[in-house]
């Protein structure tokens, strides 16, 4: 019993430290998502989506969404007017064009959330900056409550 509360006491100091070291970090970055940190993501989900345990909550799951990391089909989600942005950097849009791409993403049903970020990716759509860390948020969370269902 002694050994499992130390383990546990250990596993629960190294998540502070981490958790410590990574606030200090989005600090320091200004808070925002980074590249490299959406590409780690990407890449992790893309592995996950591998497994038989596809929970559907990320973008690239193979079992449960149309959108796979390699299917060069795009679905789009009644969002065709979106396209008028492809190609266009993530800090370059008005006010109200943000509030376009957020009333596309309220609007979405919550298993379209994650294949509709995956479609704009696929559509060369550069989501503008607070919109896309919405995204991140909200699947984050969905694949949070959704692995907490299954414990």
């Amino acid at each position: 019993m002694k050994v499992i509360l130390i383990i546990s006491l250990i596993l629960l100091i190294a998540g502070v430290v981490l958790w410590i070291h990574d606030c200090i970090t989005r600090r320091h970055n200004g808070g925002s998502v980074t590249s490299e940190e959406v590409q780690s993501a990407a890449t992790a989900q893309e592995d996950e989506a591998d497994s038989e345990d596809c929970c559907g909550m990320h973008m690239t799951c193979e079992r449960d969404s149309l959108l796979t990391a390699v299917s060069p089909e795009v679905v789009y989600y009644d969002d065709e007017e979106l396209d008028r942005f492809r190609g266009r950097g993530a800090d370059d849009y008005s006010d109200e064009e943000i509030e376009e791409f957020r009333d596309v993403l309220l609007t979405l049903l919550p298993d379209d959330i994650a294949g509709w970020g995956r479609s704009i990716q696929m559509r060369d759509i550069n989501l503008p900056t607070s919109i896309r860390q919405e995204l991140l948020m909200i699947v984050a969370e969905a694949r949070e409550a959704r692995s907490r269902q299954h414990a």
